[in-house]
């Protein structure tokens, strides 16, 4: 018995072997992993997955990995932040962040997918693993590939954040950078996973890969005690990770492990400057038409979203809705998260901060129900964004008096911190 079937098609049903495919024959529809929910129920229970190792193989049934992973043995379950200050902000009761920007080791929620994707590879007998790649993936990737063993290489925009782009090169990949945005990297990519038959995690592993993202939904299940909460707000870039947290609660509900009977409402938050999938939910189509980003949050400026229709069937089932934010706006988001729950987010996390707000503001979201941010990655790998935008050390000489007179100068504007018991 096994507890992954086969793929299947999305959207004619045609079914494929368990095999490096990605689009369907058929139809050309994107190919999905097929579980047998009834094994997986008599095998799984939250007894067992309390007692596994916390990272996010704790859930392995449900990933489409045999046996034991190979990598990412530490990857996941990062903390759900019972979020006090940055509530009371934003005038809610309940608010939580998922916060992966502390995922090991890249610091970003792409070490989930990678963690499956790169398994999955070594499963396949691939020794060459790549990425298209905005950033997070490529670090992701590339640190992966290093502790397989595996040969890499990683395609990323040229102009993006020196942070990122170390990040990747530290771990010894082959990095080529492409002149346009991340669209233009990933139509070469395609090419080149045709041409050389290489394992490229989000292109002919898709499949695979995406799957690694339910483990978000799994954790914040867990984590409030086997329960759903009631507003969850997800960053959009190609649209791997909200399909996949709506169907990890959904697959936690068809194996047994929780029996909350309501469906939590998600939202999708994208930039201004890169909102396609924004632009169609708003006018009610489901047709997306492509644009060419123009935004600080790089690692969601993605013109032509993969996955795009997804999110939009995903938020639309759930009854959320979905806002974009202006490039200010994303910055004020990452200082006012860090200045109140200490937490350091990259333009992708301020991005989904700042959407909460925007729909907290407009009564979308109801400020007495429990509420998710999703935080995606760590902010860094991209200070480009808020460089401008922080204060900078005051300078004086190694002697008291010139610091009582510069906090003689100040005493007026410093204001204290708000206790945590007043924020309650």
């Amino acid at each position: 018995m096994s507890n992954v079937t086969g793929l299947a098609c999305r959207e004619c049903g045609q079914e494929y072997p368990i095999a490096p495919l990605h689009v369907c024959e058929m139809c050309f529809g994107p190919l999905e992993v097929v579980y047998d929910y009834e094994y997986i129920r008599k095998q799984l229970s939250r007894k067992v997955i309390e007692s596994r190792p916390q990272s996010l193989w704790r859930y392995r049934e449900l990933l489409p990995v045999n046996g034991e992973p190979s990598v990412g043995l530490h990857s996941g379950f990062t903390p759900l932040v019972k979020a006090d200050r940055l509530a009371a902000h934003l005038g809610v009761k309940e608010l939580y962040v998922k916060d992966d920007s502390v995922n090991h080791p890249t610091f970003s929620y792409k070490d989930r997918v990678v963690s499956v994707a790169i398994s999955k590879a070594i499963e396949f007998g691939f020794d060459t693993v790549s990425c298209a790649s905005t950033g997070n993936l490529a670090n992701s990737v590339s640190a992966h590939a290093a502790r397989a063993g595996l040969r890499c290489f990683i395609f990323i925009p040229a102009d993006l954040e020196q942070g990122k782009i170390i990040g990747s090169t530290i771990y010894g990949p082959r990095a080529v950078g492409i002149r346009g945005n991340y669209d233009d990297v990933n139509r070469l990519c395609s090419e080149i996973a045709d041409k050389y038959g290489w394992a490229f995690v989000n292109i002919n592993l898709r499949p695979y890969y995406t799957e690694g993202a339910k483990t978000y939904g799994f954790e914040i299940a867990e984590q409030l005690g086997w329960k759903l909460p009631q507003h969850v707000i997800v960053p959009t870039a190609g649209g791997t990770i909200l399909p996949k947290v709506a169907k990890a609660f959904e697959e936690m509900k068809k194996v047994g492990l929780i029996d909350d009977p309501h469906t939590p409402k998600i939202y999708t938050a994208q930039a201004a400057g890169c909102a396609p999938v924004i632009h169609a939910l708003h006018k009610g189509t489901d047709l997306i038409v492509p644009v060419k980003p123009n935004t600080i949050a790089k690692s969601i400026a993605i013109g032509n979203p993969a996955d795009g229709y997804y999110v939009l069937r995903a938020v639309r089932d759930s009854g959320g809705w979905g806002e974009a934010v202006t490039d200010q706006e994303i910055v004020e988001a990452i200082q006012l998260l860090a200045q109140t729950e200490g937490i350091f987010t990259e333009p992708a996390g301020g991005t989904t901060v700042a959407v909460a707000k925007k729909l907290i503001e407009q009564g979308r979201i109801p400020r007495n129900e429990s509420i998710v941010i999703s935080i995606t990655g760590n902010g860094y790998k991209t200070i480009e964004a808020v460089m401008g935008h922080v204060n900078q050390p005051f300078t004086i000489n190694a002697r008291l008096q010139d610091f009582d007179s510069l906090y003689q100068s100040l005493a007026a504007t410093v204001a204290s911190p708000v206790p945590a018991a007043e924020l309650h």
